[in-house]
């Protein structure tokens, strides 16, 4: 445990950042995500898969650079960027460099070719791929009080929350435009500031290319009431307590990430342009979408291939019941997919289906 229940009162930002990232964070420890539960990446192989056909499209998009950088962030235990280089055709492989970025120690054994790094690096040329990143960096919540006023709510380590001081400056500033509240007494939100900071710090760090989110998420036209905070432990939802003993999440406003990364591509690459509307738009998808549009697509195999082929059949039959899980409608088929062309105004070619319109969301 990072906190003794009886310690001072903290923001849920402060409380989960110690409790997550700490010295005994919940993501310090040597069993990993995977050990707490499920992700796309684990769920099935076909993910990185797809991902890795993500890549070869980013790859046409850039003309073939001579160096490909493939960019995991968060990358728990670097499952994702190892199967991602093994599915690459060797051609790419050859052109790509991995980095896995994650504040855990690197995992013994590890393909040495991947490199491991707190931060993403910078100048990259390709993709940058975030799976459930941004639902763990910590935010502020806010509960709307008897007299309609939304206030910050604190925490102690044991999970017991008040109500502190009103909500004010750039949180106040962001909840109004991305997630206002009405003044009903209980009603909830996560104030997404830092997560729109950190996405467009990374969406900073590439020069050309494209920037991934994959992520349970919302948008403007369906915030939920009472917000998303809660915990998983060995596999379960649990409730979120702040002790390092539990996964804190909270699901994202990928549309207001959108446009936060819009403007720090903007300003990271504005010399390259002639005006700030040459540049490609973010995009909005669900993860079934994006997952057929990259060939996933769920399909059982034909009943014929039983009788003539029974051992493949059964592979293929195997394989449908792993796309069928990732692009499950209620499951995680509903996961968002913001995608964050940078320096590429020609990728819609390269990447097919994947760009389709983002709801806008005009500056206030």
């Amino acid at each position: 445990m990072t906190r003794d229940a009886g310690e001072e009162w903290l923001g849920w930002r402060a409380a989960a950042q110690e409790a997550l990232y700490g010295p005994d964070g919940f993501y310090r420890r040597p069993e990993g995500p995977a050990g707490h539960f499920r992700t796309s990446v684990h769920a099935s192989p076909l993910f990185a898969e797809a991902v890795a056909r993500l890549l070869c499209r980013v790859d046409e998009a850039l003309d073939r650079p001579a160096t490909l950088y493939f960019v995991d962030m968060a990358a728990g235990r670097g499952e994702l960027v190892t199967a991602v280089l093994a599915a690459l055709p060797s051609d790419v492989a050859a052109r790509a460099r991995g980095y896995a970025v994650e504040v855990a120690d690197r995992p013994p054994g590890l393909d040495h070719r991947i490199e491991w790094l707190p931060q993403p690096p910078q100048g990259i040329t390709g993709l940058l791929f975030a799976n459930e990143w941004l639902d763990n960096v910590p935010v502020e919540v806010a509960e709307v009080d008897a007299e309609g006023v939304p206030r910050v709510v604190l925490v102690r380590g044991d999970g017991t929350e008040r109500l502190g001081d009103p909500v004010a400056g750039a949180d106040a500033e962001w909840l109004a435009r991305w997630w206002p509240l009405p003044p009903e007494e209980g009603l909830r939100a996560e104030i997404g500031l830092p997560r729109d900071e950190a996405w467009a710090a990374a969406v900073g760090a590439v020069e050309r290319g494209l920037a991934v989110a994959v992520d349970y998420a919302h948008t403007a036209d369906a915030r939920p009431l009472f917000g998303t905070l809660t915990g998983f432990r060995d596999g379960r939802e649990t409730a979120p307590v702040p002790d390092g003993s539990c996964d804190v999440t909270a699901h994202v406003a990928l549309d207001a990430c959108a446009w936060a990364g819009e403007r720090a591509g903007v300003n990271e690459n504005a010399r390259a342009y002639a005006s700030a509307r040459e540049l490609p738009s973010a995009r909005l998808l669900l993860q079934r979408d994006a997952l057929r549009a990259l060939g996933i697509a769920g399909a059982r195999p034909p009943l014929a291939l039983a009788t003539t082929q029974p051992a493949a059949y059964v592979r293929a039959l195997a394989t449908a019941g792993e796309a069928a899980e990732l692009t499950a409608p209620g499951g995680l088929g509903d996961f968002g997919w913001l995608l964050q062309p940078v320096g590429i105004p020609n990728a819609a070619p390269a990447l097919g289906g994947l760009l389709v319109d983002v709801p806008d969301h005009e500056e206030q």
